[in-house]
């Protein structure tokens, strides 16, 4: 595949199904969990050669960490604690100046011990431009957006003319560009909590009948192969 060919610039992945990945082998869902943070490294990678600039995953809506049993929170709060930290030491990283976002409303929902790590892998990582990474943890689309209007009422003025630039401008996400191409794996064909509602306007969308974990480097190199073969009209 030729970088130069409508490579879609933002991509963003809703990794379904780890825990029923987990579920069909008799594991606990944290082992689900660990090996889609595992595969998550592997895209990371794939993307990388592949050509895109910014990619996006959605790690855990904003009520995910809220509902699930204390024993799956617990393991899942220590993948990103650990998985963090190997970002902000990772030699990949660092090469490729990949800077490093966290998206949503974990500075309220994780542990102060968490937040240090995250915190340190921003810092490493804050001065780069060359490619970008973004998690979307504690972060649902139907609140960000509820966010952005609540802040626009507060900041301006009832004359204030309502743009599309002043909603960007407004939204957790206002520094990414719009999604290009969006993937969901899992085998269900749908959108979540809004997810992006503003950036997934007008993207490609590519569901995957497999699970998170199973969904490899070759099966993104497809779904992108088969973006560069779509026609993107835009209303025309």
């Amino acid at each position: 595949m030729k970088k130069t060919i409508n490579i879609p610039q933002h991509l963003a992945i809703i990794p379904d199904g780890n825990r029923r990945w987990a579920r069909q082998r008799g594991l606990k869902p944290w082992e689900g969990h660990e090996r889609g943070a595992q595969n998550i490294e592997k895209l990371i990678e794939e993307a990388h050669k592949i050509g895109i600039k910014y990619l996006t995953f959605w790690g855990s809506s904003v009520d995910n960490l809220k509902k699930r049993p204390i024993s799956e929170k617990k393991a899942l709060l220590d993948i990103y604690l650990r998985y963090f930290k190997k970002l902000s030491e990772s030699r990949e990283i660092h090469e490729n100046q990949v800077k490093i976002n966290v998206i949503g409303r974990w500075k309220e929902q994780f542990p102060e011990k968490l937040k240090r790590v995250i915190y340190e892998c921003l810092k490493q990582t804050a001065h780069y431009q060359k490619n970008f990474l973004n998690f979307l943890l504690a972060y649902s689309g139907d609140d960000e957006m509820k966010e952005a209007i609540k802040k626009i009422v507060q900041k301006y003025s009832s004359k204030i003319k309502i743009t599309g630039k002043l909603i960007k401008e407004n939204l957790m996400t206002n520094d990414l560009p719009p999604v290009d191409f969006m993937i969901r794996t899992g085998g269900e064909p749908h959108l979540s909590s809004g997810f992006m509602m503003w950036d997934v306007a007008n993207a490609q969308l590519y569901f995957s009948k497999k699970y998170f974990p199973d969904f490899g480097p070759a099966d993104l190199r497809r779904a992108v192969e088969e973006f560069t073969r779509r026609i993107r009209r835009f209303g025309g």
